[in-house]
């Protein structure tokens, strides 16, 4: 398995919905502007694909990978020139989440800002739906 290409962090979105779109993830500017930045260092790869796994906590966690080419269940989501694929088996955990690039002097991190989520451990890596 390869390495992760970088960390997220879960936020319980409450009292707050976001407004249904036609995507399944919907990125921020400074989401698009890390992710075209993370992508030219990786000629080969065509967009980062964004899955879940089991692990944490809480349960579920997401993972960030370069992809080279899109699975044959893959959602593909295109915003501002930037793919992004979806595994097949993150795409009903996604759905309606926005994908957000923070950054300050101790960490940067996508920060996945999920309706779905009905729990999160104290570390902000797990999560539950």
């Amino acid at each position: 398995m390869a390495a992760s290409v970088a960390t997220a962090t879960v936020r319980a979105v409450k009292g707050r919905r976001l407004i249904p779109t036609r995507a399944a993830l919907v990125l921020t500017q400074s989401a698009v502007k890390k992710v075209q930045e993370i992508l030219s260092q990786k000629p080969n790869a065509v967009a980062l694909k964004v899955g879940v796994r089991q692990r944490g906590c809480n349960g579920l966690s997401y993972t960030l990978d370069y992809a080279t080419a899109k699975g044959k269940f893959d959602e593909e989501v295109t915003q501002d020139g930037v793919r992004i694929f979806i595994d097949k088996k993150a795409q009903l955990t996604l759905l309606g989440t926005e994908m957000d690039f923070s950054e300050n002097k101790l960490s940067s991190e996508f920060v996945f800002n999920n309706p779905n989520i009905k729990g999160t451990c104290g570390c902000g890596e797990s999560f539950s739906i």
